[in-house]
């Protein structure tokens, strides 16, 4: 059978994800701690408020979408601009045409596409309009709006936290583009490994399996050697949320943990080597900088952050090289998880501690009223104190007996600093003893 025809009109031209793109918030497939009965954006839908927010979340999880349903359920007028491609000209263009929609009674929803991409001045540029109401802004971006957006523009805009979507929704978007293309079936385990290809991102997934029905044709049912050939060696070995996923990781952080940069090496190719976003594996060295190395050598870290930045810089193949090179020195830097356990222990002990008050002397007096209420009364400031420390002083709460958390292990730097606990532990002790 030949491929599968497309019809010629303007829209079957479209790509598929575009076409498949809901018509109604009834459509949207996941994102139900938003759209949920009761959930923030659903309540503003059904209450006909419309507000000023940022949706932040990973690529393909429906946040164009959400901002074309918010302007078209409200029947407003809307504005899209990329922060990629635009500037300030386009921001004075959405301006104008708000204020003639505004004339005219009608809202104006301005979209703008990866927000985060906009400089400071850029961003302000939106701020008186979105305070007077001349347009509601909805901003989309893929990173923490907390660093990348202007806190006054923060202030005025909610944030909705997207998430990527899990297999199920995946399964029945796949679905629904099978049913519009009227293609063939997957086999379940070709389903499997398209839906893992994916990574909860929906419109990968709809180019993938666009282009996989464009190449097979009406082959019936397409399994894996034809979705291995239409995507190519990102799926020879690696399927993303598979076991052999998670088993990889798994061997690259023992490797790590084991101090066997040889092995390291081996496991962090494997994974490029299967498709991994190096992206993914910057990530995964941050976490075992952290739990697995700590303050015994804290220049891991700053290398780990270092590397993922220059990734971010030069992209494959030569950020790559970067990450290998984190790879060998988190290998063999002196390893601690003194710092993991201790954090798990606090957290462990205040869980089932509970809330207990803080010492008068240990809180703040930024008025008068509370330095009349004895808020930081009898507090002794380290700095004036010989050797820059308080010995004697109490950091707890009053009623509660001195646990320890921290035990650094000797080996790095934590050999000095055990040095330096162990002295200030025995100035602690000296001064309780005096009269």
């Amino acid at each position: 059978m030949a491929n599968i025809p497309l019809p010629l009109d303007g829209a079957a031209r479209a790509p598929l994800a575009e076409r498949l793109r809901p018509r109604s918030i009834d459509d949207v497939i996941g994102q139900q701690q938003l759209l949920g009965p009761g959930k923030p954006l659903r309540a503003a839908f059904e209450s006909g408020r419309l507000h000023s927010m940022i949706l932040w979340g990973p690529p393909g999880t429906g946040k164009t979408t959400l901002a074309r349903l918010m302007a078209d359920a409200f029947d407003a007028q809307f504005i899209a601009i990329s922060a990629v491609l635009g500037g300030v000209k386009d921001i004075r263009e959405a301006v104008e045409r708000a204020q003639v929609a505004q004339a005219s009674g009608r809202r104006t929803v301005v979209f703008v596409d990866e927000v985060h991409r906009f400089n400071k001045s850029q961003q302000d540029a939106f701020l008186p309009h979105v305070e007077s109401g001349l347009f509601t802004f909805i901003g989309a971006t893929t990173e923490n709006p907390s660093f990348e957006v202007n806190s006054a523009l923060l202030s005025r805009a909610t944030v909705h936290v997207l998430k990527s979507l899990g297999d199920e929704d995946m399964a029945v978007l796949l679905t629904r583009a099978r049913e519009l293309l009227a293609a063939p079936d997957l086999t379940p385990s070709a389903a499997q490994r398209l839906i893992a290809y994916a990574d909860g991102d929906a419109r990968r997934l709809l180019n993938a399996y666009e282009n996989l029905v464009n190449m097979v044709g009406g082959a019936a049912p397409i399994d894996e050697t034809q979705l291995e050939k239409s995507l190519g060696e990102q799926l020879r070995r690696y399927d993303k949320g598979g076991e052999q996923f998670y088993d990889t990781i798994s061997a690259l952080h023992k490797a790590v943990r084991g101090s066997d940069p040889d092995a390291a090496l081996y496991w962090f190719v494997r994974m490029l080597d299967g498709g991994v976003d190096p992206r993914y594996a910057a990530r995964r060295m941050l976490r075992m900088a952290s739990e697995d190395i700590g303050l015994a050598d804290p220049r891991a870290l700053r290398l780990a952050l270092d590397g993922a930045e220059t990734y971010e810089r030069l992209g494959s193949p030569e950020g790559e090289l970067a990450l290998a090179q984190v790879v060998v020195y988190l290998a063999m830097a002196p390893k601690s998880n003194a710092v993991y356990t201790a954090y798990n222990a606090a957290r462990a002990f205040v869980l089932q501690d509970g809330t207990r008050a803080v010492p008068l002397r240990l809180r703040n007096a930024p008025t008068r009223l509370m330095k009349d209420l004895d808020y930081g009364r009898g507090y002794r400031y380290a700095h004036d104190e010989e050797g820059g420390f308080a010995a004697g002083e109490r950091y707890w709460p009053d009623d509660m007996a001195i646990p320890s958390f921290y035990a650094p292990v000797p080996r790095g730097l934590e050999i000095r600093i055990g040095e330096k606990l162990d002295e200030l532990r025995r100035l602690n002790a000296a001064a309780k003893k005096k009269p």
